[in-house]
């Protein structure tokens, strides 16, 4: 990947700080007529997110959110959280270093030197797949210390911040690339890598999500979503925010403030517009769905968007993350479940 010199990034920089700011004078927010109290749903865990990844969040004291909530795993000074599993953590650092430690000790098993910052990682039975910032894949074993693959794609020049972590689906991990494709590699037969093209724009197309929802897969660039199964391969164009699955059905959150049921043909249940609201974080389960929007009104609506009820948490001071029924914001946890839409 062709890199910057500083004062070439240093221009890019300003530049987009001088379009950042010249609009927001301009910009508009999203303001309900009405909002309620969510103190009952809420505690107070004391710390500060400073970085996400799609399964968890690192916090300011080297500790990290993942998807079983809040643990006491020191991550070490520089490192970042990646992923879990039942038996190591993962965390990277910019020098391209991927740390396994072993959750049962805390102590670090092994240091894998990758040269390039990790973008996304996931491991299952002791095998890793990663996404380094480069746009390489790559699929590493535990247990006898090797890649078993490595392989760099199409070079990418800007990307969305909300990479997607691969997947593994039996015997096959699915690489979200950073240029707008997934690639599916057999870890019994490396050879036999497939590709699917989500989108083929070169800046800003990284696959930001990717999930599983029974035999159908669902992934999205920050313009496209698309489901891949039994009927095939489906697509429908957006803005997004973010996705989140659930009871069969595909919620998409847009940068113009709908929210959006899709069925896993991709074809529109019901949608619902919350004039100026930019979306900060979202998920949907138990007959719900939440939207946080970043001045911090936490929208709840039914599943089919008909009702909802709208919670003031205060604006968003640091990043989000939610996890199962939990939204962890600004040292506060919302216990999302004890909301409802009416």
């Amino acid at each position: 990947m062709q890199k910057l010199s500083f004062s070439t990034f240093s221009f890019l920089a300003l530049t987009a700080a001088s379009l950042i700011f010249s609009g927001c004078s301009s910009k508009q927010y999203f303001e309900p007529e009405q909002t309620f109290s969510a103190s009952n749903a809420a505690n107070t865990y004391g710390g500060t997110i400073v970085d996400l990844s799609r399964d968890g969040a690192t916090l300011k004291n080297g500790k990290y959110i993942g998807k079983a909530g809040l643990s006491n795993i020191e991550l070490g000074e520089g490192y970042r959280f990646l992923s879990e599993s039942p038996s190591y953590v993962l965390a990277g650092n910019a020098e391209g270093v991927l740390k396994i430690i072993d959750k049962s000790t805390g102590d670090a098993v092994r240091a894998v030197a990758l040269h390039v910052p990790i973008v996304s990682a996931t491991i299952k039975n002791g095998v890793i797949a990663y996404i380094l910032n480069n746009n390489t894949f790559g699929v590493y074993q535990i247990a006898d210390n090797r890649k078993v693959i490595e392989s760099r794609s199409e070079r990418t020049f800007a990307i969305d911040t909300r990479a997607a972590s691969p997947m593994f689906i039996d015997s096959l991990a699915v690489m979200p690339m950073l240029d707008g494709k997934l690639i599916i590699v057999n870890g019994k037969n490396t050879e036999d890598a497939k590709v699917v093209y989500l989108s083929s724009q070169k800046v800003f197309n990284n696959v930001v999500y990717l999930s599983r929802m029974g035999n159908t897969m669902v992934a999205a660039t920050p313009k496209k979503l698309i489901t891949l199964g039994n009927g095939g391969k489906k697509e429908y164009r957006a803005n997004i925010s973010e996705v989140a699955v659930a009871d069969g059905n595909v919620y998409l959150f847009t940068k113009e403030g709908e929210i959006i049921k899709l069925d896993i043909a991709l074809n529109p249940l019901a949608k619902k517009k919350f004039k100026y609201a930019h979306f900060a974080a979202s998920t949907a389960f138990g007959g719900k769905v939440f939207a946080l929007d970043q001045q911090g009104s936490l929208i709840v609506l039914n599943s089919d968007l008909s009702k909802y009820k709208i919670y003031d948490l205060g604006e968003v001071d640091s990043p989000v993350f939610i996890t199962g029924s939990k939204l962890y914001k600004d040292g506060k946890i919302i216990e999302l479940s004890k909301l409802g839409y009416e």
